[in-house]
């Protein structure tokens, strides 16, 4: 499989994953806060700020997606990094539980950034294959 077909895979992972996380947050469904001792009650408000913010980041990283924008989508994919590590630290500020915070939010994030990389590497790549070559100044 080549590097192209790979990173395409996990970020449609990444998106798709995105998008069911951000709807199960706003839709009334019963939803859990991995991690946090005090659950937030379902009318604080806290699921469809969570949910809105999750839709919003699957929707823009599914629009560079299907546009073939690729080398935007590395970067945004390295930015949405920063919301599942947010999350992992809200987590062991509130002193929930650190299994919980490393290996759902924290696995999560680490996810997301080296999707992010390998995309930018690939895109690198094509770009330096795709560049032309420098001529030659005559003396």
């Amino acid at each position: 499989m080549s590097l192209k077909k790979l990173n395409t895979v996990l970020a449609t992972a990444v998106v798709l994953f995105t998008l069911y996380l951000g709807l199960s947050f706003v839709l009334p469904l019963e939803t859990s806060f991995p991690g946090l001792p005090n659950w937030p009650s379902g009318d604080s408000g806290f699921p469809i700020v969570k949910g809105s913010r999750e839709i919003a980041m699957g929707l823009t990283m599914g629009v560079l997606l299907v546009t073939a924008h690729r080398r935007a989508l590395g970067w945004v994919l390295l930015m949405v990094a920063v919301a599942p590590f947010g999350d992992m630290v809200n987590v062991m500020a509130h002193h929930g539980s650190a299994a919980a915070a490393f290996g759902i939010h924290g696995l999560t994030s680490a996810v997301i950034a080296i999707t992010g990389l390998l995309i930018l590497r690939e895109t690198s790549k094509a770009r330096k294959a795709t560049a032309p070559a420098p001529t030659a100044q005559p003396a």
